[in-house]
């Protein structure tokens, strides 16, 4: 839940996903523009810009259908995907962790790298600071994980300062750190509909064929491009760590 304008917390509803494509590129745009040193003044005056994302529901239930297997996944959506849930639950549990949601990427200074979560709670309340609903850079670091993959279904997730000798730092090195084998991430602005397609079938292809992370994104993004789909929907996605 970015916005106060959202149709669950203004009691109209939920948002509906349709064919949106091309409705969220701009407003991450706007966030790595404007995040250069203070972090809350800069959300302050972003964050009612945020798109809401309404396939991103879709997307996470497609994959748990997918997965289909109760009592060995948990799933956050909506109001219970929170920077708290996040960071107090036993992430170190789980093979797999995907992040559908809004990122956004700060070169000049990493730290200010991160995913938005709910601003709200389950009681649509609204979180008490702007950084609350972010999972920033250094709070990725001290997550404690043993995951296979983790997928940054968001923009601009395989972003941040090239330091020589050092490499790409920004959330993909961030969740490395923190114990993953192999990230997911995009190069640049992704859309809400198109991302969503383009997750299921990757989930497919590596979880009912059992072809591996790096072969089944692959898989996915040639399908989306014979369905017709322009390279600006499904090209944005890279694996990073283990091949």
């Amino acid at each position: 839940m970015f916005s106060d304008i959202d149709p669950r917390i203004t009691g109209q509803g939920d948002s509906q996903c349709s064919d949106i494509a091309g409705s969220t590129t701009s407003q991450e745009t706007t966030l790595e523009t404007n995040l250069s040193s203070d972090l809350t003044s800069a959300l302050r005056s972003t964050r009612g810009s945020l798109n809401l994302l309404p396939c991103t529901r879709a997307e996470a239930e497609a994959i748990l259908n997918i997965i289909n297997a109760p009592g060995q996944t948990i799933a956050a959506l909506g109001f219970d995907a929170t920077q708290a849930w996040v960071t107090e639950s036993p992430l170190s549990d789980y093979r797999i962790l995907h992040f559908a949601t809004h990122g956004f990427a700060n070169n000049e200074n990493p730290a200010f790298s991160g995913l938005v979560l709910s601003r709200f709670d389950a009681h649509r309340h609204r979180i008490a600071t702007l950084e609350d609903d972010i999972l920033n850079l250094n709070e990725i670091y001290q997550l404690r994980l043993n995951a296979d993959l983790v997928v940054l279904s968001a923009c601009q997730t395989g972003l941040g300062e090239n330091l020589q000798g050092e490499g790409i730092v920004g959330l993909t090195r961030g969740f490395m750190v923190a114990g993953a084998k192999r990230v997911i991430a995009s190069l640049w602005n992704v859309e809400d509909s198109s991302t969503a397609q383009l997750m299921t079938k990757f989930y497919d292809y590596y979880l009912n064929q059992g072809q591996t992370p790096a072969a089944a994104l692959r898989q996915s993004q040639i399908e989306m491009w014979r369905d017709g789909k322009l390279p600006r929907q499904w090209a944005a996605f890279t694996i990073q760590g283990e091949w």
